[in-house]
C-alpha cells in the first residue's frame, strides 16, 4: 500500500518536542561535547542554538549544527554503519569457517587414517605389497588433492589402481614368463569382462566415490557461503542510504534530542533501504543452506563418508584375496585368449608364496567395525543447528540492527525519534528486497539499477547450490584446474585473520558431468520440517551495535 500523501500532512504537522518559541536560545554545550567526543574540532560550532535553514539532512528548525557539522557526523554514521555490516559479517565468517575447518580436517584425518590402515590389511600379502606400496601412495595422494579442490577424476583414479594392481599381481603369478607391454593391454581387456578382483572395483568405485565427492562438496559449500558474506558485507552505502543513516542516528543530537532513541519502525524502513541489494540474496542463500543440510545426511547410515573411507582397505583386501583365488581359472582363460607369453631366459619355476599368501590373507583377515563415528555425528548435529541458524541471515539482519537495545521499543511509540521530532512514526514497513523499496519513506532507491557485486554473489550462490544438489545425487561435475573461485579474486573466510587455508573452489564445466548413481532407494530425501528461525542476534557484537547508535 502506498504511503498516503496525508499522512505526510500529519507527519509535517507534529509539534517538534523542543522547539524553542522563546525569545532566548537555548546553549548547545551537550551537543559541543558530543561532536567533541567523536573527535571533531569546535571550531565554528555554535554555542547557543541557530536558525536551521542551512541544513540539508536534517529538519531546519533550531538547531546546534552547522553545515560542516551535519557533512562531519554524515561521514562519521558512514563509516559507524559499514563498520556495524562487516562486524556483523565478520561474525558469521567466523561461524562458517569454523565449520569448514572441523569438516575439512576431520575428512582429511579418514584419508591419513585409512591410507594408515592399508599396511595392516594387506601386509600378509608380503613382497606383493611391499614392492608396490607406491601404488596405494599413489591412490590416497590422489584422494587428498581431489578434497583440497584439485581437478582429480575419480573413476579414473579407481580405475588405475587396479589396472596395475592388475598388472603386478598377474606378473607376481608368474614369473617365468616375459609379460610385456602389449600382452598386458590384452590381459587388461580379458578382466573388463573376466572380473578377477570380483566386484569390488564397481562397488568400491561408486560408493566412495560418492562419498568423497560429497564430503569435498560439503566444505567447499561452506568456503563459497563465507566469501559470499566477504564481499557483500564490504559494499559501500549509497548517498541516499548516507543521508538516511545520519538523520537516524545523529540529527537529534543537533536537535538536543540525544536521549531520544529512533522509533523502531523508522529504523528498519533505513535497514530495510539501505540493505535492500543484501536482502536479495535470501533466495539463493536459503537454498544453499538448504543443499548444505541436504548433504550432510550422506555423513549418516552405510554410506556416511567415514565408513566408506575407513572400508577401502578392507575392501582391497577382499580384491586381492578374490584375486588370488581366482588366479588359476583368470590365467587359463587370459591365456586362451592372449596366447603363451614367452618363457624368460633364465627362469625360475612358479612361485607357491601367492598361494601361501592368499590361505593367510583369508586366515587373519583383520576384524574391522564400520559404523558413524561418534566425532561425525557431533559435528553433522553442530553444523545443522548453526546453518538453520543463519538460513534468513540477510532478511533479519535490518530487524537485528533494530533491536530493542537500539529503538525506543514498542512502549515508546509515541515518544520516539521519527526522524523529526519525538512522536509516532506512521509510515508502514517496507518489505524485504530492492522492489519492495519502490516506495520507501526514508531510503530513495533505484530499483532498477541492482548493485552489481551482489548480483554476482547471488550467481555464485546458485552455482554452489548446483554442485551441491549435483553431489547430493552421486554427480561429479568435471573441474577446470584455476585458481579463480565462482565469485572473483579473494580470499574467502581467510581474510584477516580468519584462518589458515581455503580449499580451491573452481568453476565447474557442467557438459560432462561423472555420474556415481545411487541406488533407487536411496534417492533424494525431501525434508518436510519447517525453517527455524534464526538466532541472529548470537551473530552480531552486541557492543558494537551499542556503540554505533551511542
Amino acid at each position: 500500500m502506498d504511503f498516503p500523501l496525508a499522512f505526510l500532512f500529519c507527519f509535517l504537522a507534529i509539534p517538534v518536542f523542543g522547539d524553542n518559541t522563546s525569545s532566548k536560545p537555548r546553549s548547545c554545550s551537550d551537543v559541543r561535547q558530543f561532536y567533541s567526543g567523536k573527535g571533531f574540532s569546535l571550531s565554528g560550532v555554535p554555542q547557543t542554538e541557530i536558525s536551521g535553514e542551512h541544513l540539508r539532512v536534517c529538519s531546519q528548525g533550531y538547531t546546534c549544527c552547522t553545515s560542516d557539522m551535519e557533512d562531519g557526523l554524515a561521514s562519521l554514521s558512514k563509516r559507524e554503519f559499514e563498520a556495524l555490516v562487516k562486524e556483523a559479517g565478520r561474525s558469521l565468517q567466523a561461524s562458517l569457517n569454523s565449520q569448514y575447518k572441523n569438516f575439512d580436517g576431520y575428512f582429511l584425518e579418514l584419508l591419513n587414517g585409512s591410507e594408515r590402515s592399508v599396511q595392516s590389511f594387506l601386509s600378509v600379502y608380503g613382497s606383493l605389497y611391499s614392492q608396490n606400496a607406491h601404488i596405494f601412495q599413489d591412490l590416497y595422494g590422489e584422494l587428498r588433492r581431489y578434497q583440497r579442490g584439485a581437478s582429480v577424476n575419480l573413476e579414473e583414479t579407481f580405475n588405475d589402481l587396479w589396472a596395475r594392481l592388475l598388472e603386478r599381481a598377474f606378473k607376481a603369478s608368474h614369473p617365468q614368463y616375459v609379460i610385456g607391454d602389449e600382452y598386458l593391454e590384452c590381459v587388461a581387456k580379458q578382466a573388463e569382462t573376466l572380473r578377477p578382483f570380483g566386484d569390488v572395483p564397481r562397488d568400491l568405485k561408486l560408493k566412495a566415490s560418492r562419498a568423497i565427492i560429497a564430503a569435498r562438496s560439503f566444505v567447499q559449500g561452506l568456503t563459497v557461503a563465507g566469501e559470499v558474506v566477504r564481499k557483500v558485507s564490504q559494499v559501500p552505502l549509497s548517498p541516499e542510504c548516507v543521508r538516511a543513516i545520519m538523520k537516524l542516528m545523529y540529527c537529534p543530537h543537533c536537535r538536543m534530542m540525544a536521549s531520544v532513541r529512533p522509533c523502531t519502525n523508522y529504523c528498519r524502513n533505513v535497514m530495510k533501504g539501505c540493505l535492500a541489494n543484501q536482502a536479495d540474496l535470501d533466495t539463493e542463500w536459503q537454498n544453499l543452506v538448504d543443499a548444505l543440510l541436504q548433504v550432510t545426511s550422506r555423513f549418516a547410515g552405510e554410506t556416511s563418508v567415514d565408513v566408506l573411507i575407513n572400508s577401502i582397505p578392507l575392501r582391497i583386501s577382499e580384491a586381492m584375496l578374490t584375486m588370488q583365488e581366482n588366479n588359476e581359472v583368470f590365467s587359463s582363460k587370459v591365456f586362451q585368449a592372449c596366447g603363451s607369453p614367452r618363457l624368460a631366459a633364465t627362469h625360475s619355476s612358479r612361485s607357491e608364496e601367492p598361494r601361501k599368501r592368499a590361505n593367510a590373507a583369508a586366515d587373519s583377515k583383520p576384524h574391522l567395525t564400520l559404523t558413524v563415528s561418534v566425532k561425525l555425528e557431533k559435528l553433522v548435529s553442530d553444523v545443522t543447528s548453526k546453518l538453520r541458524e543463519m538460513q534468513q541471515y540477510w532478511v533479519q539482519l535490518p530487524n537485528a540492527l533494530c533491536n530493542d537495545r537500539v529503538t525506543a521499543g514498542v512502549a515508546n511509540e509515541d515518544k520516539c525519534w521519527n526522524g523529526m521530532g519525538r512522536a509516532r512514526y506512521l509510515p508502514e514497513v517496507m518489505g524485504d528486497g530492492l522492489a519492495s523499496q519502490i516506495n520507501n519513506p526514508e531510503v530513495e532507491i533505484d530499483i532498477t539499477k541492482p548493485d552489481m557485486t551482489i548480483r554476482q554473489q547471488i550467481m555464485a550462490l546458485k552455482i554452489m547450490t548446483n554442485r551441491l544438489n549435483s553431489a547430493f545425487n552421486g554427480n561429479d561435475v568435471d573441474f577446470q584446474d584455476a585458481t579463480d573461485d565462482v565469485s572473483g579474486s579473494g580470499s574467502g573466510m581467510c581474510s584477516d585473520e580468519l584462518c589458515a587455508r581455503s580449499p580451491r573452489v573452481i568453476v565447474p564445466n557442467t557438459d560432462r558431468p561423472n555420474v556415481y548413481a545411487y541406488p533407487a532407494e536411496n534417492e533424494m530425501v525431501h525434508s518436510t520440517g519447517s525453517r527455524i528461525h534464526p538466532r541472529i542476534a548470537l551473530l552480531l557484537l552486541p557492543l558494537a551495535t551499542l556503540s554505533l547508535w551511542r
